[in-house]
């Protein structure tokens, strides 16, 4: 299913072009004379546009990971027989930008969100490594590579209602498509936000590119009394043309969608916020977070919380594909106010059929709160307290406690430390809007005890390279220092450090 689904996205990527140069005079990298050869790797030498699908419990097929000390975020591997390797990912390729959004310069957490908010389909723009480098020395950080569509030019996804008059289009053709689409005045279709002159590109989440007209007569027919199209008008098209683009799904703006996202803002009352979560099967038959039980006069059902929704963000971060402990820890994680994405099971159901996800259509007045404003000390918050426990002692003064869960792919987001001449272990690195970054570790911080065990050098690293091992919640005793005390603290070339881990896509 899931290599049908790329060859399907893949009819939009196969368009070959000229290179412009008017376009190209300003942005010596980009090449877009012809397809490129995967074997020989300076041939990649312009962007490259991965247009990336997956199924159900599968991924995308590599890994991500920042470069310690250097912008930019790379392809660290790529797994065989995965859409990544089919659609021409490469090991060593920097990710310049996620949909139509240039992420280059943005931090590592942020791109990693903004991937798995776009699964099941995901448009990667991506340069190779060599060329990435020296792009950079001849042109500067701040250099234009990545190209975008403009503020506006983007696809249009169109839900159209037949009225009296049908859909209101014709499609003009010859044996087989590219299919473009003649308007009724006034017609369902020019109502939907359907261009003049539109490029027709899928009918309900199926690209259409290769049918022959009979198939695209019957899908059409098929479709009853209304229909999603995705669809570019003539500058949308010609803009893409020029920029060696494609005119993928994951690119288009909704109008007159029948159903999109909500997002709920809670307050926690006295008896909590009201409501259970439960992991089910929806009605595609795919795992899910469900909302259920939502108690009358709580501040769910006052957010407008009802029962059957399924949880698809938390602090606008896509929970699509975690399970059921990971993601009441990600709610736990923001304490006494919780904002949460949610959708009804019609419009699950509907973005299930577009293979694409909700996110992408959220209203930007609904942004929910930032991730970096979670508390990190509710944490520790069970729906059930635990027992005292007197074999844990108090935290000192001037230390505190901090309790983490690993994020997506088993990784906490920090890296550790350590100086020959000093028995202390600290922490060097947070990754911004990981578990560790939730859970407020800074860096400088002096790791005391590990789970109740102090460190004290003796076997330090052995025992902290077990933390994979062991059941979260890992519980961290630190000590604060100031940047000048670890400055002070730390000979320049010290430190060992251990790498972050890279990020499963």
């Amino acid at each position: 299913m899931e290599a049908v689904a790329d060859l399907q996205d893949a009819a939009l990527v196969t368009l070959k072009f000229r290179f412009n140069p008017k376009l190209g005079i300003d942005n010596p990298v980009l090449s877009l004379a012809e397809d490129h050869d995967l074997s020989d790797p300076w041939s990649l030498q312009r962007p490259r546009f991965c247009l990336l699908s997956k199924e159900e419990g599968r991924s995308f097929g590599f890994h991500l990971q920042q470069e310690p000390g250097r912008a930019g975020h790379v392809v660290c591997r790529v797994d065989p027989g995965t859409s990544a390797q089919r659609q021409g990912l490469q090991e060593g390729d920097r990710i310049l930008a996620v949909n139509n959004d240039v992420v280059e310069h943005e931090d590592y957490m942020t791109v990693v969100r903004r991937i798995r908010a776009s699964s099941p389909r995901v448009l990667l723009t991506v340069l190779a490594w060599h060329v990435h480098d020296v792009a950079r020395a001849l042109h500067g950080n701040h250099a234009h590579l990545c190209p975008t569509l403009g503020p506006g030019v983007r696809p249009r996804l169109c839900h159209i209602v037949k009225d009296e008059g049908g859909f209101g289009f014709t499609v003009t053709h010859g044996d087989q498509g590219p299919f473009w689409l003649v308007l009724s005045t006034g017609g369902a279709a020019e109502r939907a936000g359907v261009p003049p002159g539109a490029r027709l590109l899928e009918v309900n989440g199926v690209s259409v590119e290769k049918f022959t007209h009979n198939q695209l007569s019957r899908k059409l027919w098929q479709s009853g009394k209304q229909v999603t199209l995705l669809v570019a008008g003539p500058e949308v098209e010609e803009q893409c043309r020029q920029l060696g683009m494609p005119l993928a799904a994951p690119l288009a703006e909704g109008w007159a969608l029948p159903a999109k996202p909500r997002c709920l803002h809670l307050e926690k009352g006295p008896q909590g916020f009201g409501f259970l979560l439960r992991e089910e099967k929806g009605l595609d038959g795919h795992s899910g977070q469900f909302l259920r039980e939502v108690d009358p006069g709580t501040p769910a059902e006052k957010a407008g919380m009802q029962v059957g929704d399924r949880l698809v963000a938390v602090a606008g971060e896509s929970v699509e594909g975690l399970g059921h402990e990971e993601t009441v820890s990600r709610i736990r994680a923001q304490g006494s106010s919780v904002s949460l994405i949610v959708i009804d099971p019609e419009a699950d159901r509907f973005f299930s059929m577009l293979r694409l996800s909700p996110l992408l259509f959220m209203e930007s007045t609904e942004a929910a709160a930032s991730p970096q404003d979670m508390s990190s000390a509710s944490l520790v918050e069970t729906k059930d307290p635990p027992a005292d426990n007197t074999a844990v002692p108090p935290v000192a003064p001037g230390s505190r406690q901090c309790f983490l869960y690993p994020g997506p792919g088993g990784a906490y987001g920090f890296r550790l430390s350590c100086v020959a001449c000093v028995p202390r272990l600290f922490i060097s690195q947070v990754t911004p809007g990981s578990s560790a970054a939730q859970a407020g570790l800074q860096m400088g911080d002096v790791i005391l005890e590990v789970n109740g065990y102090p460190v004290d050098g003796q076997n330090d690293l052995e025992r902290l390279q077990q933390l994979a091992e062991s059941e979260p919640p890992i519980c961290l005793k630190l000590a604060a220092r100031s940047q000048q005390g670890l400055e002070a603290w730390i000979p320049p070339g010290s430190a060992e450090d251990w790498p972050l881990a890279s990020d499963p896509l």
